[in-house]
C-alpha cells in the first residue's frame, strides 16, 4: 500500500487569514500568537478556516481498504482506476499475518494471530492465481472488461487521486487511526497524516491531538 502526497495549496498562514478575514486582517507571515488562534479553532470546532488548505495524494490499496476511505465525502473528491477500461494484470494484497477476531465487539481484530497451515496457505495462493486465469480467458474470449472484473476478489488493489481540504482530511484521520479500525486501513491513513504534518504542522497538532 502507498500514499503519495501529489501537491498541497496554502498553509498553516491561510488558515490563520481565512479566520481574520472576519476582522477585515491580513498578515504576510505566520507569528507565534498566530499559534493561539489555531488551537482555538481547532478546540472549538470552528472548522471552516482550515476548509481552504487543499491536498491531493494519489494512493494504490487494496479494494477492501479503498471502498472504507471512499465513504468520506464531504470535502474530498475520489478519481479512480476503472476497470472497465484497463485490463492490465492485477496486482493482489496478501497479509504476512492473519489477525484473530475481537471478543468483544462486531469489528476490529483481536490481539492473537491465526497460524494457518502450509495447505491453507497454498489454497490462498490458488485461489488468487485462478481468479487471474479466469479473468484473463475472459478478456481473451473478448469478454468486456466491465463484466469480466467481477471475478476479481476484494484483494486486488485499486488506485486513485484523492482530493480535499485539510478540515476533511483531518476527519479522516480521525476515524480511520481509532483503535477499532481496520489494520490495513490505519496504517495507510497515518502515512498520509505523517505526510501532511510537514505542509502543515501547527493545524494537524490541534486537528488531531493525540
Amino acid at each position: 500500500m502507498k500514499a503519495e502526497l501529489i501537491t498541497t495549496m496554502g498553509s498553516d498562514l491561510t488558515v490563520v487569514n481565512s479566520a481574520r478575514v472576519s476582522f477585515d486582517k491580513h498578515i504576510d507571515e505566520f507569528r507565534n500568537e498566530d499559534e493561539k488562534l489555531l488551537k482555538y479553532l481547532a478546540d472549538h470546532n470552528h472548522w471552516t478556516p482550515f476548509a481552504h488548505p487543499q491536498l491531493q495524494f494519489r494512493i494504490s490499496a487494496p479494494i477492501f481498504v479503498a471502498r472504507q476511505l471512499v465513504k468520506h465525502q464531504i470535502g474530498l473528491v475520489w478519481n479512480e482506476v476503472s476497470r472497465r477500461y484497463v485490463d492490465t494484470v492485477p496486482r493482489f494484497f496478501i497479509p504476512e499475518i492473519w489477525r484473530e477476531r475481537a471478543k468483544n465487539k462486531k469489528q476490529g481484530s483481536g490481539t492473537e494471530v491465526v497460524n494457518l497451515s502450509n495447505e491453507e496457505d497454498e489454497s490462498i495462493l490458488n485461489f488468487h492465481k485462478e481468479a487471474l486465469d479466469l479473468y484473463s480467458k475472459l478478456l481473451l474470449k473478448n469478454v468486456a472488461p466491465e463484466q469480466a472484473r467481477m471475478l476479481l476478489p476484494q484483494s486486488m488493489y485499486t488506485e486513485w487521486y484523492w482530493t480535499g481540504s485539510l478540515f476533511a482530511f483531518s476527519r479522516v484521520y480521525k476515524l480511520r487511526t481509532s483503535d477499532d479500525a481496520q489494520m490495513e486501513t490505519r496504517e495507510l491513513v497515518k502515512s498520509m497524516g505523517y505526510q501532511i504534518k510537514k505542509f502543515f504542522p501547527i493545524s494537524w497538532k490541534y486537528l488531531t491531538p493525540g
